[in-house]
């Protein structure tokens, strides 16, 4: 009895054994584990484009400020408006690093899976375009970074050389011609794309109008490489409306706008301003824009400037705010509105009152657009190409064209409509405001600037203020900053990246020059 149970319990551990090795795989296998046949290709680029698109206090800490079209008393944002660190300023030198690396890597994940999949054809080139507007943010914030070895961790890789910041443009621009001339309108699109519901041929528009980006950056280093692909992208045919506009709408329910979260926050929404910089230039050009992107608190005192309400967007009334000053020492800044007093004996006045403020219902809606690149930046750098002498169309025309679409383009800032300029007030505005030949480079990147400025695109603002001169801007004057006698020019490397990765960062900056607010990146020499 003993022997025939022995015997059984074998016989059945050989038939389990037996069982295993035959399906080992599925057994052993976690069946809630992803692999790339399980999942859509196509969420990765979705996912990455909401990822580069979310900015926050990515840009609105440093380079709004730097740029002059925002301002603040607020301590925390004298790392902007002051040049000096305040409220670990320093730390955020590794927003835009991560945040684009981030978005970036979820592309190569993308593009190792759909490898030799021509069904994806499509897919891959678009991944590919949205990729180099990845790269070239991040470069031209910081120079020399990871490129050619970026986002291959999961191969091994975790100290990334750093790539020259020429050699990154000239193989982006490669990359960009061949991926714009894959696609092809008669097979499928991407079926999760934030920003044109897999319409290939505005992703076709998409890739020849960053072609023109890219090549206009060179204008000051390399003339004639940037002659070369501004033609080609504009033969080619670039972004023809504001349809075109490659934005990511956020979504109040599932990713909210960055951008929005840091205007409901109580402090910045409080203390962020319109600079008086970009509000006098506006004021002086009669810009209907105006009443569209700014407003006062409505009330007297400190309740109603700390309000999260609509205010009062009224032309006349809207004044910005000088940089370079204090909660303490606004009063004595020129032309200083005077607080509004308290409204009650339990409230106090409020200093910044009378100054213009970012529209709530534009800005700090929870489902407002993040543009990347518009119609109307394009229509601006084929102006400039055309006032350089390149065949790229009529320059009074795409300037013309871009002061109409940089109107338009405010209305799509929220799904339902807020920031509106009337087709009338476009139409004179227009009329007014002809090329001129002899100052045709400085209208035209005035207007860049107003125009990214308006949409919160201040990475843009700051590389096209490098690459232009315009507007000429005065530097901030304060004790203790980390740069003097002029607006910074670049943004530091993250400081871990030291310990991370310190012999390809100690190579990058030996090659570029030191990792300082104040050296300037290739193109920008």
């Amino acid at each position: 009895m003993k022997k025939r149970y022995i015997f059984s319990c074998l016989v059945a551990g050989a038939t389990f054994m037996a069982s295993c090795t035959k399906n080992f795989e599925a057994i052993n296998t976690d069946p809630n584990k992803t692999t790339g046949n399980l999942i859509n290709p196509n969420y990765f680029l979705s996912q990455s484009q909401i990822t580069f698109s979310q900015t926050g206090y990515d840009q609105l800490l440093f380079q709004s400020e730097w740029m002059q079209s925002l301002a603040s008393t607020f301590s925390y944002y004298y790392n902007g408006d002051k040049y000096v660190f305040g409220g670990a300023g320093s730390g955020y030198f590794s927003y835009p690093w991560n945040r684009t690396y981030s978005a970036l890597t979820l592309i190569v994940e993308m593009q190792a899976l759909i490898k030799d999949k021509p069904e994806y054809t499509n897919l891959n080139a678009c991944a590919t375009i949205l990729r180099v507007m990845e790269v070239q943010r991040l470069t031209d914030l910081y120079g020399d970074v990871p490129y050619s070895e970026a986002g291959l961790a999961k191969s091994g890789n975790f100290t990334p050389k750093y790539d020259a910041q020429q050699a990154i443009y000239a193989d982006m621009l490669a990359q960009l011609d061949a991926a714009t001339a894959a696609l092809d309108a008669s097979k499928v699109g991407p079926t999760a794309d934030l920003f044109y519901k897999g319409d290939v041929s505005k992703w076709k528009r998409l890739g020849y109008s960053m072609m023109l980006k890219l090549g206009m950056r060179l204008v000051k280093v390399d003339p004639a490489t940037a002659k070369t692909y501004a033609e080609k992208a504009f033969a080619g045919g670039t972004m023809s409306s504001i349809a075109d506009d490659a934005k990511v709408m956020a979504d109040p329910a599932n990713a909210t706008s960055s951008n929005s979260d840091v205007m409901r926050t109580p402090d910045d929404f409080r203390e962020v301003r319109w600079g008086k910089t970009l509000i006098d230039y506006m004021k002086s050009k009669n810009d209907p824009r105006i009443p569209a992107i700014a407003e006062i608190a409505i009330g007297n005192g400190l309740a109603a400037n700390q309000n999260q309400t609509a205010g009062d967007n009224t032309a006349s009334l809207q004044q910005g705010m000088p940089n370079g000053y204090t909660i303490s020492s606004i009063a004595n800044a020129p032309g200083y509105p005077g607080a509004t007093p308290a409204a009650s004996a339990t409230d106090a006045p409020a200093p910044l009152g009378k100054y213009s403020r970012p529209r709530f219902q534009v800005y700090a809606d929870r489902g407002s657009a993040n543009y990347i690149y518009t119609y109307g930046e394009s229509e601006l750098l084929l102006a400039e190409a055309a006032s350089r002498g390149w065949n790229t169309g009529v320059a009074a025309t795409h300037f013309a064209n871009a002061l109409t679409a940089d109107m338009k383009t405010l209305a799509g800032y929220n799904a339902t409509p807020i920031a509106t300029v009337s087709d009338a007030a476009i139409a004179t505005y227009v009329a007014a405001n002809p090329l001129n030949p002899a100052t045709a480079l400085q209208q035209i990147n005035l207007e860049y600037w107003v125009t990214t400025s308006a949409t919160f695109n201040y990475n843009e603002t700051f590389a096209n203020w490098r690459r232009s001169g315009f507007p000429v801007l005065t530097p901030v004057v304060f004790p203790g900053q980390y740069i003097t006698g002029q607006v910074p020019r670049r943004m530091p490397y993250p400081t871990s990246q030291l310990q991370q990765n310190g012999a390809n960062y100690n190579a990058a900056v030996q090659r570029q020059g030191a990792d300082n607010f104040a050296t300037r990146v290739w193109w920008d020499k």
